[in-house]
């Protein structure tokens, strides 16, 4: 299975979510920044990245992505926006800032999220990179 780098500064839904990923497998590395996210994908090879864009502190998670996106060593490297920004232009803010696909919180159907989870590493950034 695939290593998971989840930037998510809340913990009960980083919990929900390694859980969810880990009976897949799934190697799930939890980082509560954006700062942390960064240096754990530069680290090492990540089959993908889910991405907080409402983190707290200096850096926010589209910034994270932007910046991700300049590493030529992450350019396979699928990032998922997991936000509870769902308003009107927020998915296309993502999809602009380097995210191949967005996710709304809370997550509602958890088999939904982990196959769309399964699925992205699968195809990689295929088109998208």
């Amino acid at each position: 299975m695939a290593k998971v780098i989840l930037v998510e500064d809340e913990p009960d839904i980083r919990d929900l979510v390694r859980m969810t990923l880990e009976i897949d497998g799934h190697e799930v590395v939890l980082c509560p920044s954006a700062e942390d996210g960064v240096r754990e994908a530069l680290a090492g090879a990540p089959g993908v990245i889910l991405m907080d864009i409402a983190l707290g502190g200096p850096v926010d998670g589209l910034e994270a992505t932007r910046r991700l996106r300049t590493e030529p060593s992450l350019d396979a490297t699928p990032i998922i926006a997991l936000t509870a920004h769902a308003f009107a232009g927020d998915r296309e803010r993502a999809l602009a800032a380097g995210c191949d696909e967005h996710w709304t919180k809370p997550i509602a159907d958890l088999m939904a999220f982990k196959d769309m989870v399964g699925r992205v590493i699968a195809e990689g950034r295929r088109g998208r990179g």
